[in-house]
């Protein structure tokens, strides 16, 4: 499967991003261009030269969101809750600690909020485990196991 798979939250998101983008954010970039070709001469107008650098990055994440969403495949969260699957928020005991993640898709990764992608080491090995299943990980620092307690 060439697409990425997202839960829908960070569908939404992503959409929201875009639209805000082709809305918002085209019509600041395309004033900035002209208020900065008032100033004469474009081959020496610092501003138009940076007006057009952020068109280009603002046209290029477009086509990149537009890509991801067409491409995209949203997580069915219905599925059985006993088993981990993305868009899953699981509860796990590592060495007398308990930790929560939830796995999400590549492009909604944030492990600061515990937010872990599907792709990662972590979140791969969580993928289709099943509450009081250990799952060891193969991790830089070493093998580690975690048990997962509660699939949400």
């Amino acid at each position: 499967m060439n697409g990425r798979i997202l839960t829908q939250e960070g569908l939404d998101k992503l959409k929201i991003e875009l639209e805000s983008l082709k809305i918002n954010k085209r019509k600041e970039v395309a004033e900035r261009i002209k208020n900065a070709k008032e100033f004469g001469d474009l081959s020496e107008n610092a501003e138009y030269q940076e007006a057009k650098e952020e068109q280009s990055f603002v046209e290029g994440r477009i086509l990149e969101l537009e890509s991801i969403i067409k491409s995209s495949t949203v997580a069915d969260n219905h599925q059985v809750l006993d088993t981990v699957n993305i868009g899953s928020t699981i509860q796990v005991e590592k060495d007398k600690q308990t930790f929560e993640f939830t796995i999400v898709g590549s492009t909604e990764a944030d492990p600061v909020n515990n937010r872990i992608s599907v792709e990662s080491p972590l979140g791969s090995a969580f993928l289709g485990a099943k509450i009081g299943q250990e799952v060891e990980i193969n991790l830089p620092i070493g093998k580690t196991i975690y048990k997962i307690l509660v699939i949400k």
